[in-house]
Order: structure tokens, then C-alpha cells, then sequence
């Protein structure tokens, strides 16, 4: 099925910028893929997207997108797009996140909500709502033609062009292909030219999304839903449970990272089972097994978190194949980073190819990967850092500097602007390239 919408006359603040004449497929249309379509046609390329879901389906419970995606969203249409968000996010500028110790409960700290620019919003809420807002925006306000249900059999390319075959044999070609599929895309055979396979990363996460009904019942648990939006996190060995309610506590949603080595060979969600939830916390804080009571069980999934060790390169050898969000560098979700910095991707190889034109596709894309390729490593890791932070947490330490155990907001991170940064960069990698 092919969804192309129709234009509102809105292009998103860029209605001066020239067609480049080049033609871009998109594999995949999550947030990295729908960021990179929407910053295509931003940047004047011809853009669509080709996605194996045959229907698009609220799924998912939380995510977060820092300022430095807030920055993105909100060039679309001139604060259009941030506007639509809005109501679907959480809002903590009065409440904060308390940060509990596991066995006790006591809220060692409460770290203040910073307050965010308006042009660099910061937003979480759910998945699969934020997502139907961009979704919606790239089919209607942007008219990108997005092809749902249409499976990738292969990717090729060569000198000149590539392309994707699907699996009912037909061959779609362009100047370039953005694979933005997910940690197990074929694209990544073409870019690596071997099969390699997600690893374990000791973890796994069970997550929950539910109605506040049960929680209002109860007087232990209601404090949580009638005072607005609230985030609370317990953090104990090896483990950490953050628990939220938002849209005004209407709705609630947990999640509970804890070790695992589940063999992830073939998938990496599973139903989840309370009983098991229950048990990892029977030595935590009661509250805490008093807020997982309230969860339905079949809004309960328990997801492997993948590990994939960095990649060389994330560009095929003819340079016509670009990884793109979690199909080049899956990141922790204690980086609070994965679908922003697949955003910033998106923005950056747009930039490139506009900045290179139709005659040099291949020097932009490796322009693009050593643009963003350090910031990328080194903001992965602090999804590391993060989780050891809170697994291995010495509370003496905490008592004289209860600081320490704040979330980490780097400015590093969240100030930096991935479209100006790429038209600055630019010239300069190019030059090193072809010097190289």
C-alpha cells in the first residue's frame, strides 16, 4: 500500500531551497526513517519510503527526545510539528524526578527539570503517538510517498546508482539508499560484507504502558495520578525501575532494567510475566511491587536490549548505502539518546547530499559518516556510564553528595545544533576525503 497524502502548502521552512535533482530511498519508517525522509525533502531531494509493516500501529510505551532533537522537530513547519507534540508529553517543570533508594524508598534527591529553550523542546511520551504526529506529518503536510507492507529481499548498488529489491521481485533504484531498519537490516551485509549477528547486552528491560485506573483505587498510588505529571525513579543493585505518569496522570508507564542473558538469536520481545517482575523486587522498596500490581499483564513486555559492537564503517563500498539510526549504532536506553541521535543522521546526510549535489552522492555520504561518527560513539556510551552509575551506586558517597546520582544532562549533548554543525563541517571533510 502506498500512502501519499496531500499538501497543505507548508514545506517546513524551506520552500527556497532549490530541487537537487537527487533521489533518496528510505528502508524503514520509524523515527530515523521518517526524520531522514523528512529532512530529505527539507534539503530538495526526492524522497520515499519503503517500510515492511503493512499498517501503522500504536505500539511502544515511552521515549525521550532531548533538546537537541526538539531542535529538529521544531524546523519542521516553523513549530508546527513541536506544537502537535506537546499535549502527548510529559511535563515536569513542576514536579521534577525523585530519585529513591531501592530498599527504603527515601527520596535521596529531587533533580530539577531544566527549562528548555522553545526553539530545542524536550519531549517523552509515548512512542506510538509521537510517532503517528511525524508519521503523519511526512504523508499529509509533506505528501513523501511511504510504501507500507513491502519487504527488502536484497540491497544493491553500484558506480552509479542503488537500489532495493523487494520481496515480490520488484527493483526500485536511486542516487542512494538510507537503511534505517533496525538493528537486524540486510543492509548491514552490504555495508560489512559478512552477516553479523545482535549479541546480548546482559540486560533486558521489562516495560509497561497502562490507564490510571487501578492506581486511583488505591491511596498508596493515587498520589502519583492526581498531581499532574510525575517521574520517580528506585535505584538498587544491578537494577533500576523509573516510573511516570503522564497527561496529567492519566496514564501510567514503568520500566524495570535488569539483568538478563537470554539467547536473542531469534527475537528480543517477549510477553511479560508479573510474577517475575515481582520477584526481581520483593526486596524493594513495597511501593514499588504496589505500582507493578496495578500493571494488566498483557501491557507487560519484557525486551531483550541488544548489543552490536561499533561498527568500522557504516557506508557501503560503492558508497551508495548509508546505516542509518539503530541499523549502525543501537544505543542503551539509559542514554535517553537512540531515536534523538537517529535524527540528527537524518539531518546530517541530507545536508551532505545537498551541500555535494547529484555528481558526488558517494563523497557525501562518507562526508556524513565522519561528521557524525565520534559524536555518535561517544554519546553511546553514556548509556553505559549511566547504568553502571546507578547499578554500582555507593550510597556513602551519595549521603555527603546526593548530586552524584543525577541524571546526566550534558550540555555537549543537548546544545548542539546537527544541521549547523554539518553546513560547518562540510567543506573541510570533503577536503580531507579526497585527500585522503
Amino acid at each position: 500500500m502506498t500512502i501519499n497524502g496531500h499538501a497543505n502548502g507548508q514545506t517546513n521552512g524551506s520552500a527556497g531551497r532549490p530541487k537537487t535533482g537527487i533521489k533518496v530511498i528510505v528502508v524503514g519508517a520509524g523515527f530515523g526513517g521518517l526524520g531522514a525522509a523528512i529532512e530529505c525533502h527539507r534539503q530538495g531531494h526526492d524522497v520515499e519510503i519503503y517500510e515492511a509493516f503493512g499498517e501503522l500501529k500504536s505500539l511502544g510505551d515511552i521515549i525521550s527526545f532531548g533538546p537537541n532533537a526538539g531542535r529538529i522537530f521544531h524546523r519542521w513547519s516553523n513549530g508546527e510539528v513541536a506544537k502537535r507534540m506537546r499535549p502527548l508529553s510529559i511535563d515536569l517543570r513542576n514536579y521534577g524526578f525523585n530519585i529513591h533508594k531501592y530498599d527504603t524508598g527515601e527520596i535521596v534527591i529531587n533533580q530539577k527539570t531544566p527549562q528548555y529553550a522553545e526553539d530545542a523542546p524536550n519531549f517523552n511520551g509515548h512512542r506510538g503517538e509521537l510517532h503517528e504526529v511525524v508519521f503523519n506529518y511526512a504523508k499529509d503536510d509533506l505528501s513523501i510517498p511511504i510504501h507500507l507492507g513491502h519487504k527488502i529481499k536484497r540491497y544493491f548498488e553500484d558506480e552509479k546508482e542503488a537500489g532495493i529489491i523487494l520481496e515480490s521481485g520488484e527493483k526500485i533504484v536511486a542516487d542512494v539508499v538510507l537503511a534505517s531498519d533496525g538493528v537486524r537490516s540486510k543492509a548491514r551485509k552490504s555495508v560489512l560484507g559478512y552477516e553479523d549477528k545482535p549479541k546480548s547486552s546482559g540486560y533486558a528491560v521489562w516495560r509497561a504502558w497502562f490507564p490510571n485506573k487501578d492506581m486511583l483505587a488505591d491511596p498508596e498510588t493515587a498520589q502519583f495520578c492526581n498531581n499532574g505529571d510525575t517521574f520517580n525513579g528506585w535505584i538498587g543493585p544491578d537494577m533500576h525501575f523509573l516510573f511516570s505518569t503522564i497527561k496529567n496522570g492519566s496514564d501510567c508507564c514503568w520500566v524495570l532494567t535488569h539483568p538478563d542473558e537470554h539467547d536473542i538469536d531469534e527475537s528480543w520481545s517477549f510477553p511479560g510475566k508479573l510474577s517475575e517482575v515481582k520477584e526481581a523486587l520483593k526486596d524493594w522498596d513495597p511501593l514499588c511491587t504496589r505500582i507493578i500490581s496495578k500493571t494488566p499483564e498483557e501491557m507487560l513486555v519484557d525486551w531483550k536490549l541488544v548489543y552490536r559492537d561499533p561498527l568500522p564503517t557504516w557506508v557501503s563500498p560503492s558508497g551508495r548505502i548509508l546505516l542509518l539510526g539503530d541499523s549502525a549504532h543501537p544505543f542503551l536506553p539509559t542514554s535517553a539518546q537512540g531515536a534523538t541521535q537517529a535524527l540528527e543522521d537524518g539531518v546530517v546526510i541530507a545536508v551532505c547530499l545537498r551541500r555535494g549535489g547529484k555528481d558526488n552522492v558517494p563523497v557525501s555520504v562518507r562526508a556524513h559518516e565522519k561528521i557524525r561518527y565520534d559524536r555518535v560513539r561517544q554519546t553511546q556510551k553514556t548509556g553505559e556510564s549511566t547504568r553502571d552509575m546507578w547499578h554500582k551506586t555507593d550510597w556513602e558517597k551519595v549521603k555527603k553528595n546526593p548530586e552524584i546520582i543525577q541524571f546526566p544532562r550534558q550540555d555537549w549533548i543537548f546544545e548542539f545544533d546537527a544541521e549547523k554543525n554539518a553546513e560547518e563541517t562540510y567543506d573541510e571533510v570533503v577536503k580531507e576525503i579526497r585527500a585522503a
